[in-house]
């Protein structure tokens, strides 16, 4: 066998293919990623935007071989061969179960992607090969969960995995915006091992990283707010979990099909038989328009989750809203994403003097500013939207009222045939 090849990327130039990336990169599930696009419908606002899962998993693989190199170098841990290979595949396979059109589909009711991640590593030549190398799923599985113990576990899954500063570094990249700029080397340089809060060895951060590791989290607040969110990325998004989700409900695809679909695979089984509109819709970037667009400041800072973690009650909503409004089903979109962890840190702080403390919560603005005001900045990032295909007057009063209003409240008043833009 091959001892390793090196693979040219865009970000960060040669990436070094060791023998056990080379034994899973060429099997038809890994392959399968490079028609995934990372960002779903953002090309549709940057034309760049059009780089696929499979790039990613490359990255991700390059940063853990880089980070376990870096902690060998400075002596702070020593993974034996089989633990590094177990690290680095979980790394390349942390999004193989991954749907087409990046979150959308988890935001549209179906199971989250490392969920799925199961059925991949567990059957055809992934499998096997994973076998061959001494690594089946049962050993990486709980890495890509997050759900495994280990002093290193946290490159996988954790505040500073390699999963992030591989997204958000490729992501602005692609996207030509200079929002997402990390000082990765600074922060690779600074990871080390320390104790955690239960005395166990974890990954953890020096001081000197403290500077490198707000620069991430300012890049993740920006990235959110003027790309992930994007107004026209949220109407696009808003239209693909109808058009999924009227697929499904109208046994015109399954769950697992759409699972195992490819961006372009899933849109040409949509537009082949599409009662709604919306997949032409999209493919020719007729995008429904904002009628209504409030920032989250505007709104009391507690806001119920069912906005954006219910996606049967908000499909009743849309629809109910779209009736009083004069418009046919499918033709609004109530949008209100959420991300609370957005700008959450957990993890050791090793200070100069070899002191361990611990970034997490309230503690975390002891040592760094952001975390101070990060409850501010993730409202200024979130806005509240209503989309329509068609014209509409959308009274910005009745739809904070609304989605102001609990879960329980807003499900009675559906089930009670009142309406939801006038007093009933």
């Amino acid at each position: 066998m091959t001892r390793f090849e090196v693979v040219r990327d865009p970000l960060w130039n040669n990436i070094r293919l060791d023998p056990e990336a080379l034994a899973v990169v060429d099997t038809p599930a890994v392959q399968r990623l490079r028609y995934v696009r990372q960002l779903g419908h953002a090309f549709l606002v940057y034309p760049g935007a059009t780089h696929s899962r499979f790039e990613h998993a490359l990255g991700a693989y390059h940063l853990a071989r880089r980070v376990l190199d870096a902690l060998e170098d400075a002596g702070d841990v020593r993974p034996d061969p089989a633990e590094r290979a177990r690290l680095k595949l979980a790394a390349l396979l942390h999004d193989i179960g991954h749907y087409p059109f990046s979150h959308a589909l988890e935001e549209a009711g179906l199971p989250r992607h490392e969920a799925l991640a199961a059925r991949h590593l567990t059957s055809g030549a992934l499998a096997a090969r994973l076998t061959e190398l001494g690594t089946p799923a049962e050993r990486l599985l709980p890495l890509i969960r997050g759900e495994a113990r280990g002093p290193l576990v946290g490159l996988v899954a954790g505040s500073l995995d390699v999963d992030k500063l591989d997204y958000l570094s490729r992501d602005a990249w692609m996207c030509g915006v200079p929002y997402g700029v990390i000082d990765v080397d600074r922060l690779l340089s600074a990871l080390t091992v320390a104790a955690g809060p239960d005395g166990r060895p974890t990954l953890a951060l020096h001081e000197k990283g403290l500077a490198a590791l707000e620069s991430l989290l300012f890049a993740k607040y920006q990235m959110y707010r003027n790309v992930y969110w994007h107004h026209a990325v949220r109407s696009a998004t808003g239209m693909f979990k109808r058009l999924v989700r009227c697929a499904i409900a109208g046994g015109r695809l399954s769950p697992d099909g759409v699972a195992l679909a490819t961006d372009d695979g899933l849109i040409h089984d949509l537009m082949g038989n599409d009662p709604t509109g919306l997949a032409r819709a999209l493919r020719e970037r007729r995008l429904a328009k904002r009628a209504l667009d409030l920032p989250a400041t505007d709104l009391p800072p507690a806001t119920p989750a069912w906005p954006s973690d219910d996606p049967d009650l908000l499909e009743r909503v849309e629809n109910r809203l779209a009736q009083e409004l004069g418009l046919a089903s499918g033709e609004l979109f109530l949008d209100f994403p959420a991300k609370t962890d957005m700008l959450a840190l957990d993890l050791p702080l090793v200070k100069r003097d070899g002191a361990v403390t611990h970034l997490a919560g309230a503690d975390a603005g002891a040592h760094l500013g952001l975390p101070r005001v990060a409850a501010e900045l993730y409202r200024s990032a979130r806005r509240l939207r209503v989309f329509v295909m068609t014209s509409a007057a959308v009274p910005a009063k009745r739809i904070v009222e609304l989605v102001m209003a609990p879960r329980e409240d807003v499900a009675a008043q559906l089930d009670a045939g009142r309406p939801l833009l006038t007093n009933a």
